[in-house]
């Protein structure tokens, strides 16, 4: 018998992503940052490769070991959880900052680098090979550990979906309870200025014994 549930799960899992691979060039007195939307009690490995211009070539070629970058990641409450270091683990949910920096400019002259970048998010920082070998596990037992770990990450998901719903939905209400006051403020002082106005014309044909 078709069960949906089960189908939403197994499609979920097909379109989770494995990582985030990308690259992109930096100079001596640049900074680059990304944001990366995360759960709480998530795992995140960030791994990354230097590549030097090479003005001979007209390409990049790979870096000595002494090139290489910081990295600094923030929270969403702007608290910083990691420097120089590509591992951590959340333990609030929320847009997660990560900024790269060069480590040095002495060695730059003017020109730029290339940096590889790969994030690895949850279960994919798990190394599955290395797990079976040292727990002995089968190749069936293997997979279940795999789809255990996945079905975990997508709660931890489905919860920061939830958590997201709950901030946007206090957002709203607290923009509306504003409007709603703005308004009522706006009505009043229109009230407050039409009395005034109307006391105002009084004692002037008053004065002017128009009345």
């Amino acid at each position: 018998m078709f069960n949906p549930s089960l189908f939403v799960v197994l499609a979920t899992l097909l379109i989770v992503p494995l990582s985030n691979g990308l690259y992109f060039h930096i100079g001596e007195t640049e900074r680059k940052c990304f944001i990366e939307e995360i759960p709480d009690e998530t795992t995140v490995v960030a791994n990354y490769k230097v590549e030097l211009y090479d003005p001979r070539s007209g390409g990049f070629m790979p870096s000595s070991p002494g090139i290489g970058m910081h990295v600094e990641i923030k929270d969403p409450d702007d608290k910083t959880i990691l420097s120089r270091r590509i591992s951590f683990t959340s333990h609030i949910p929320g847009e997660h900052v990560l900024c790269m920096y060069s480590n040095s400019t002495a060695w730059f002259s003017g020109s730029q680098l290339r940096v590889h970048l790969d994030i690895q998010v949850g279960e994919h920082t798990i190394d599955y090979a290395n797990v079976a070998q040292k727990e002995k596990l089968t190749e069936l037992q293997l997979r279940i550990r795999q789809l255990l770990d996945q079905v975990d990450q997508i709660t931890k998901e489905q919860n920061y979906q939830r958590y997201r719903e709950e901030r946007f939905r206090q957002t709203s209400d607290s923009t509306n309870q504003r409007v709603l006051w703005w308004s009522v403020a706006q009505t009043v002082v229109l009230l407050i200025m039409g009395v005034w106005q109307m006391r105002h014309l009084k004692s002037f044909f008053e004065a002017k014994k128009l009345v």
